[in-house]
């Protein structure tokens, strides 16, 4: 590809190997988008009529969907990354008039998608929330996906003879994608960081306190992305009051109003956005102490920030492979919108000498609150 930059592309069915050299040959651009909630991959290929891709390893199976597996590493400055591991869902096929101008596009997945295929019923008497979750993610073992879930804060297991949970004609993705969203977690399947090898995170929407290298902008030769822009929604933040009855007549309900602060994810800026609506969460009232009390802890583990960043960069001018879900420092963009930032997602753009990321930030407050950025 570049200069200290190399790219390996696995492809197959169980265990994917080296993609033979028609495919390679073939290969016009790969893109990865890893966002909060899953990663996608597309490989675009040019082929004509005498192309053996088309003639015949398409028709052979080579990228059925759901059956092949891809993973594609970069590997920079010597050191691998990961950034796709997945299951191909779709195939597109345009042919063209022009000679050479036919493209064969191959979408998919990361491997949550074998968890969304089918719908099952399973009773989980007597299990707490992470026993589900173990149970659940156990069956995907053989796929090389590694379960890392954080129990929840406030466990409420069921007496069986009170009654149980159930999943109920759904799959395991939408299930466990259901149960995290009433923790006010975050259920997602990562690639990496060995190839083959995937980690399922249960668990609160935490991003490594690991800074990236800063983002630096309008700084002349220091600049080392291309476009970065900042928006601020002042409709974005809220509070919302939830009723809880008292603990002695369990008759009257006692409003407990709560701002919109993410309990696991600071505001990075001096200045905290203040909210600007209010809503009501009366159903709470109807629940025990503790069921209400872990919606509320859910609510203040998965709000929303006012802050919002977009921009490009080129992966040989950073220095390095910008990742999603981690922090990353920003600089020359005003005493404003300087700081530390949260990276909600990362687009790997890969053409023959060619490497991009589109990249998008967020966070709550202006004016930056730490003194310095990394380097």
């Amino acid at each position: 590809m570049l200069k200290g930059i190399n790219l390996t592309l696995l492809v197959g069915p169980g265990v994917p190997v080296p993609a033979p050299k028609p495919v390679i040959d073939s290969l016009q651009g790969i893109q990865v988008n890893s966002g909060k909630d899953n990663t996608g991959f597309e490989l675009t290929f040019a082929v004509d009529k005498k192309s053996e891709l088309t003639n015949t390893m398409l028709p052979a199976g080579y990228f059925d969907p759901i059956i092949t597996r891809v993973i594609i590493i970069v590997t920079l400055k010597g050191l691998p990354h990961v950034i796709m591991d997945g299951l191909v869902t779709r195939q597109d096929f345009a042919p063209s008039n022009e000679v050479g101008q036919s493209t064969l596009s191959i979408k998919g997945q990361d491997l949550s998608v074998a968890m969304g295929l089918v719908a099952l019923t399973i009773p989980y008497p007597a299990f707490p929330d992470v026993a589900k979750i173990y149970s659940i993610l156990g069956r995907y073992a053989f796929l090389g996906i590694v379960p890392l879930v954080i129990p929840p804060i406030i466990p409420v297991v069921k007496s069986p003879t009170q009654g149980f949970d159930s999943q109920t004609a759904t799959t395991d993705l939408d299930y466990v994608k259901a149960l995290a969203s009433r923790l006010g977690y975050v259920f997602y399947v990562m690639p990496g960081p060995l190839p083959g090898q995937s980690t399922a995170y249960f668990g609160p929407d935490i991003s490594l306190p690991v800074p990236q290298g800063a983002l630096s902008v309008n700084m002349d030769a220091h600049t080392n992305v291309e476009s970065l822009s900042f928006s601020l929604d002042g409709e974005a933040k809220k509070i919302r009051v939830f009723f809880i009855l008292d603990p002695v007549t369990r008759k009257i309900p006692i409003p407990v109003p709560l701002p919109n602060v993410n309990a696991f994810k600071p505001p990075l800026g001096a200045r905290p956005t203040p909210p600007a609506r209010v809503d009501f969460e009366s159903n709470s009232a109807k629940k025990s102490t503790t069921e209400a009390a872990r919606d509320i802890l859910g609510f203040l583990m998965n709000n929303t920030t006012a802050i919002s960043g977009n921009g490009s960069l080129d992966v040989l001018r950073y220095g390095r492979l910008l990742k999603s879900r981690m922090l990353v420092g920003v600089r020359g963009a005003s005493h404003a919108y300087d700081g530390m930032y949260y990276v909600d997602s990362v687009t790997h753009n890969i053409k023959a000498g060619e490497y991009k990321q589109n990249f998008t930030l967020s966070r709550d407050g202006l004016n930056s609150n730490t003194p310095a950025v990394a380097l």
